[in-house]
């Protein structure tokens, strides 16, 4: 989790909204939003199989989480979302290990900073196999597992609000994350006729060690600035609309891009 900023609410605590249910999270490594995701899963009551291409910083959460919550509620299973043979395998390790899933939270994506004039087709293709294409994998393998169980199931997507409002540099990521938010679209319609939702959420500015690192401090400062209350959002607050989305509590939501921001244009 980010340190706690000024201004920023106090920890909601959880309310048992995913007891029971398994949850599959891409790119949950670490300290972004997949982290603070299968954090917030596990405390809602969830079993979680937590998935990254970073092996090594895979390995450190999963020990992480299974001596919070036990070694019996998560589990890990490497994935290169760019990779059809990978996401089935990701998919086959949570139904070996947990017997079905309920819920698949597709986070996995790619950004990057470059002007169009000067962005190379290997910058732009990167990131459209990373964030849109890894995103149509997971979703396809998620629905092949979900189509043939009992009780449904739900998908829930990362977009972003550059997937509607233009910035400078992002071209490639804006492009692949209003991809998401169309595929996630004709994806519900889809999966409605077997009982199954699929959602987005469009987080603004999640401040995360891996964003201040590639993102220019200028940068940061701008997009916080346009945040109606002057701060970055918490991991949590971005998860917590995650698990509200995976949660019986959004039952009649689908197709839906939810919009976790403050800013204003």
């Amino acid at each position: 989790m980010t340190e706690h900023q000024k201004g920023a609410p106090a920890y909601v605590p959880a309310h048992g909204l995913l007891r029971d249910r398994v949850v599959v999270i891409t790119a949950s490594a670490g300290a972004g939003i997949g982290g603070a995701t299968a954090h917030r899963c596990l405390e809602e009551g969830a079993r979680v199989l937590v998935s990254d291409t970073h092996e090594r910083r895979l390995g450190a959460s999963l020990e992480t989480l299974a001596g919070e919550f036990g070694a019996d509620r998560v589990a890990a299973q490497p994935c290169d979302v760019t990779s059809g043979e990978q996401v089935s395998a990701l998919y086959a390790a949570a139904l070996e290990r947990f017997g079905r899933i309920d819920v698949a939270v597709n986070n996995a994506g790619l950004g990057g900073t470059a002007d169009l004039v000067d962005m190379t087709d290997d910058q732009w293709d990167r990131v459209l196999d990373v964030t849109l294409g890894g995103t149509m994998r997971c979703t396809r393998a998620a629905l092949r597992v979900l189509r043939e169980q009992d009780g449904g199931g739900v998908i829930v997507n990362n977009a972003s609000v550059v997937g509607w409002r233009a910035q400078r540099g992002q071209s490639h990521y804006a492009a692949a994350k209003a991809g998401v938010m169309a595929l996630t679209r004709c994806a519900a319609l889809e999966a409605a006729e077997f009982g199954v939702r699929v959602n987005a959420v469009s987080p603004s500015m999640a401040m995360h060690p891996h964003m201040a690192k590639v993102t220019p401090p200028e940068v940061l400062e701008e997009l916080v600035s346009r945040e109606a209350f002057g701060r970055s959002a918490e991991l949590w607050e971005v998860a917590n609309v995650i698990v509200f989305l995976a949660s019986g509590y959004s039952s009649y939501l689908t197709g839906e891009v939810v919009s976790v921001s403050s800013q204003h244009p």
